[in-house]
């Protein structure tokens, strides 16, 4: 899935895009998306193959490339170096990337917040207060570090009380299986895995901190000024796609998609399940617009400073400016970086794509 950020890369990731920035300032007819394995992600990779991308590019005279990138850090810093024009990733690793280090960025799309997807699990308590004094294997500094911040404080517990281990996504699974890897913190399908093993106990999730972990497709915000069809293609090709999975030929479509994330129509349809899926681009407006992003980023935001993952020179949780929906700014209106952008997603709500 998504989540997780590497700080040694994000200077100079971000210095590239600056770089970079009057190139993207021109129309273009040619653009590049980067996605990554998640269940709420997956229709990205279906779009492509079955010709949902090729279509919405070809009705406004544009060309789109979908690529997968089999790390999600990649495609990040990818999209932060100004390679690609837009990528699928988390609310939070918006802000820590490419809004923190200075690439202007939109929210064009609200596919989904996990719901369940997000984990902490125990080898053998079923209780989280027993992750007092346990090392905690996870992506640092990614929504797998948020969920434990946010488990840890319904038990009134702080960082403070474990420690953390740094485990690459690719390796979570593996270490798990390990004697001495007794908690993990991951994100499907990887938590499916995990709790294959009769010992273990999942403990939280992020059904219990509902919205806060959000799936975006985002795009460079220059790059959507210049070029609005772009972001009406990505609005019509998401909301073609979902209206495909839930039509006659949904069944075809879901098991496609299980096979491209390495399991069965059934694993699939769970990880589903732990989704909330904006299928109608009426019910992502709704959200978007909603008072609870806000209430989340500020969350986020928090999180990030007391990481000192807002840029070197962050002073407080102010340092970048968070542009909501309706237009109202989290900290300094003057350095926004991240923006939430509900109107592609009202055009496709109106039938107006």
């Amino acid at each position: 899935m998504r989540k997780t950020f590497l700080r040694t890369l994000l200077l100079a990731g971000s210095a590239l895009a600056l770089s970079l920035g009057g190139v993207q300032a021109e129309p273009k007819k040619s653009f590049k998306v980067a996605w990554s394995i998640y269940v709420g992600w997956m229709p990205w990779g279906y779009a492509a193959d079955s010709g949902i991308v090729k279509k919405w590019a070809d009705k406004y005279g544009i060309a789109i490339e979908v690529k997968q990138f089999n790390d999600y850090v990649e495609s990040i810093n990818q999209y932060t170096a100004g390679a690609y024009d837009a990528v699928t990733i988390t609310n939070m690793d918006t802000l820590s990337t490419p809004s923190a280090g200075g690439v202007d960025s939109t929210a064009v799309i609200v596919g989904d917040f996990s719901n369940g997807n997000d984990a902490v699990i125990l080898k053998g308590k079923d209780k989280l207060a027993a992750i007092k004094g346990q090392k905690v294997n996870l992506v640092e500094f990614s929504v797998s570090h948020y969920l434990l911040a946010r488990a840890l404080e319904s038990v009134k517990m702080s960082e403070k009380d474990v420690k953390v281990v740094n485990t690459s996504d690719a390796d979570m699974a593996a270490a798990y299986k390990t004697s001495d890897v007794t908690a993990v913190v991951t994100w499907n399908p990887i938590v499916s895995e995990v709790l294959g093993d009769k010992d273990a106990k999942k403990v939280f999730d992020s059904s219990q901190i509902p919205g806060e972990i959000m799936d975006l497709m985002v795009a460079n915000t220059q790059v959507v000024k210049d070029n609005p069809n772009f972001a009406k293609a990505l609005a019509g090709i998401w909301y073609e796609t979902m209206d495909k999975m839930a039509g006659a030929d949904g069944k075809a479509a879901k098991e496609a998609m299980a096979k491209a994330s390495g399991t069965d129509l059934t694993g699939f349809e769970s990880q589903l399940a732990s989704t909330k899926l904006f299928a109608k681009p009426a019910d992502a407006v709704a959200f978007a617009e909603s008072k609870d992003v806000g209430a989340t980023m500020n969350h986020v935001r928090s999180f990030l400073f007391d990481k000192a993952l807002l840029g070197k020179d962050a002073k407080s949780a102010d340092a970048v400016g968070i542009e909501l929906a309706d237009k109202k700014v989290l900290g300094d209106a003057k350095n926004v970086k991240f923006r939430f952008d509900a109107s592609f997603m009202k055009l496709a709500a109106q039938g107006k794509l």
